[in-house]
């Protein structure tokens, strides 16, 4: 397993435990769920290893419009999600759904989904805030608590669905991307959708029980920022750990830069860390996704 392209800076970091927000309890007599769908519906810590506060200032935008975009709206399941194809389409599409940051589902996410389509894929981003988009910190903060798990899963299936199905596709091969928020569900879309074929997650919170990692069937590329104080060293370490006990499949990728550094439209942007990054992120899709 690689463990990383760049050496790891171990620096002192305050280090606030944040909970998981708890699953509704079972009526009394009640079955108990099966550790597969737990582990589908479970939502992820907002803040990782820091405080509310922390996390919001490590978030900012800079102004600035995004690049001009080539996909379309659609819907899946009542939600909002951008579509975007190559542009001569030929035969069965490798497909990836991208999953956005805690701004929601903006210009600079479909924007990704275009770089993806130019790379060949059937790239769907789709929208877990309910069409909102965030513009500051405590907007973000205040849609992303709101975001109802079992209501995510349900958009990502029927995404999966529509990849699968839709005429101008049909995917035999899929995978998940996302970024900070949406690294996190892309874990836990991995967990949830059958079949998946790679699993792509940049600096999401992770999830450390290897029992509930077991279910993860397809090959993992993490990366993450090693000053990042929302997920430091010692949390991707847990996360590292825990994979080899569930025997998944997975790459880390770490770099010396701080969280959101592969925003470019964020004020932490780290050009050589992202674009390094974006190098790796593309090589491993097509590795899993248009083998064959």
């Amino acid at each position: 397993m690689r463990r990383g392209v760049a050496p790891a800076i171990l620096v002192p970091l305050l280090v606030l435990a944040a909970g998981t927000p708890a699953a509704a309890a079972a009526p009394k007599g009640a079955p108990a769920k099966p550790a597969a769908a737990r582990a589908d519906l479970a939502g992820s810590p907002l803040t990782g290893d820091v405080t509310e506060a922390r996390f919001k200032a490590l978030h900012e935008l800079k102004k600035g419009e995004a690049p001009k975009l080539y996909g379309k709206e659609i819907r899946l399941d009542g939600a909002r999600a951008y579509l975007s194809l190559p542009a001569h389409p030929k035969g069965r599409l490798p497909a990836v759904i991208l999953v956005h940051e805690w701004w929601g589902l903006n210009a600079n996410i479909e924007h990704w989904a275009d770089r993806l389509a130019a790379d060949g894929y059937a790239a769907l981003a789709v929208d877990l805030y309910g069409g909102k988009v965030a513009t500051t910190p405590d907007e973000a903060m205040a849609l992303m608590k709101k975001v109802d798990a079992r209501r995510s899963i349900a958009i990502l299936r029927a995404a999966r669905r529509y990849l699968v199905r839709s005429p101008k596709i049909r995917a035999r091969r899929i995978g998940i991307l996302g970024w900070c928020f949406g690294g996190g569900w892309s874990l836990r879309g991995g967990l949830a959708l059958p079949r998946m074929s790679a699993v792509v997650m940049y600096y999401g919170h992770p999830i450390l029980d290897p029992k509930r990692l077991s279910h993860l069937h397809a090959p993992l590329l993490g990366i993450f920022g090693n000053l990042d104080p929302s997920i430091p060293p010692k949390t991707v370490d847990a996360f590292d750990a825990a994979l080899t006990r569930a025997k998944v499949k997975h790459t880390f990728l770490r770099y010396d830069a701080t969280h959101a550094f592969a925003n470019p439209s964020g004020a932490r942007y780290d050009e050589k860390a992202a674009s390094d990054a974006w190098k790796h992120v593309r090589a491993f899709l097509a590795r899993h996704l248009k083998r064959g």
